[in-house]
């Protein structure tokens, strides 16, 4: 069997592609970040800690403890859990993915 070598163009357009998703994951990051501590009502900081976010929020988990997975953060942000409110009619799909992804990896269980 033969194998091709990729072309200049073809690794130009995989490294470029490769910096898009960077970039649009540092911009997602950047929003979870914002909504995390400021924007959402209330502020995630209000009631979590996380350290990345410089939050001590002393009701809800502690998250660079809990660690939770970004699908575990939507769930909760969607359906709300224990004391915590449901914020899907506040907050968008994206806003969820935002926080979600952010939260996931702040606090190290996404690496």
């Amino acid at each position: 069997m033969m194998k091709t070598k990729p072309t200049l163009a073809a690794l130009l357009l995989t490294i470029l592609a490769g910096t898009a998703a960077h970039a649009d994951q540092a911009a997602q990051m950047a929003r979870g970040k914002e909504l995390f501590t400021t924007a959402a009502v209330p502020a995630c900081a209000v009631c979590h800690t996380l350290k990345d976010a410089g939050a001590e929020g002393a009701i809800g988990p502690v998250l660079d403890e809990l660690q939770p997975d970004a699908a575990r953060v939507a769930r909760a942000l969607k359906d709300g859990i224990g004391a915590m409110p449901s914020f899907k009619a506040t907050m968008s799909e994206a806003d969820i993915a935002a926080v979600a992804l952010y939260v996931s990896k702040a606090s190290g269980a996404a690496k």
